[in-house]
């Protein structure tokens, strides 16, 4: 089986790791965890991080199929109706997310009133427990990773495994566990499903966040090195001792600076409130970028 090309694009922003995954022989591609810009100081958004994406597809002649989550991101907004709408006379993408986004949807809908009708029908592919689909002559397998939230899954392509938030790199640790849903037994055993792999298999971060001696994001670590010296779960670490810090840990973060921005517009994958109001009134028109979202 052929190796994907895969494109790390990193927003400093949110610390957030975006992909894009293409077969090397068709040229079909996806893109995964793509970020919408979001300026919470005037409560706008825009579309610059999105619209580099594109021109990467464009650059590359990419026939971008598939739009992918990982989970119902909690720090920043989702790109993935923006690009949707972009690429509709092109490619036509589909959007995917694992099953379990329905649960998501159903807890902060109640938080946020957000109406049934708004949720319906905004993802095409509600993803199955190792469900498996093809990116042109690739096969990408759905892997639920629960723990940080229910929803969350990863995908794995050839030697390598998208993993959102489950696992970041070995200075990082792991993620938080507090959100509702979330459960540290869970991730526990999320990233022994990670490190089940073989030793030399890429394991893709969803965050970074560089400091100390290391100044650059890095997108990925192996299997083996994750194993050695991942500060939270490496190899040797009991599940009690991981959950017992995890949970203390947890108990004195601070919600994150897009939270309740972030929720309402990705349980609607993507798509701003008929309304155009979030928590604080979004300026302006829906227009974004020039697409209706």
């Amino acid at each position: 089986m052929a190796s994907p090309i895969v494109h790390p694009i990193f927003e400093p922003v949110t610390g957030t790791w975006q992909y894009i995954i293409a077969d090397p022989s068709t040229l079909a591609a996806a893109i995964i965890d793509p970020v919408l810009d979001f300026e919470p100081a005037r409560n706008t958004v825009s579309t610059a991080t999105a619209d580099s994406l594109l021109d990467i597809v464009v650059q590359n002649n990419y026939k971008v199929g598939y739009l992918l989550e990982t989970h119902t991101h909690a720090d920043h907004l989702s790109a993935s109706r923006y690009l949707q709408l972009k690429l509709a006379q092109s490619t036509n993408p589909k959007t995917g997310v694992g099953k379990r986004i329905v649960q998501v949807q159903t807890t902060f809908a109640q938080k946020y009133g957000v109406e049934q009708s708004e949720l319906e029908d905004v993802f095409d592919f509600l993803w199955e427990d190792d469900q498996t689909f093809r990116i042109g002559d690739l096969e990408a397998k759905v892997v639920h990773l629960p723990g940080h939230t229910p929803d969350h899954v990863g995908y794995l392509i050839g030697d390598n495994i998208f993993c959102g938030d489950s696992l970041f790199l070995p200075d990082v640790g792991s993620a938080r566990c507090d959100f509702p849903g979330g459960d540290a037994v869970q991730l526990y055993h999320s990233v022994q499903t990670l490190f089940s792999l073989p030793p030399h298999y890429k394991i893709y971060t969803g965050h970074d966040y560089p400091s100390g001696d290391r100044s650059d994001p890095v997108p990925y670590t192996t299997v083996a090195e994750q194993q050695e010296r991942n500060k939270h779960l490496k190899i040797g670490t009991t599940q009690q001792e991981f959950v017992n810090w995890r949970q203390e840990r947890d108990s004195g973060l601070g919600e994150p600076r897009l939270l309740h921005q972030s929720l309402q517009v990705n349980i609607r994958g993507g798509r701003l409130p008929r309304s155009g109001m979030l928590v604080l009134p979004l300026k302006g028109t829906r227009e974004v970028g020039g697409v209706r979202l």
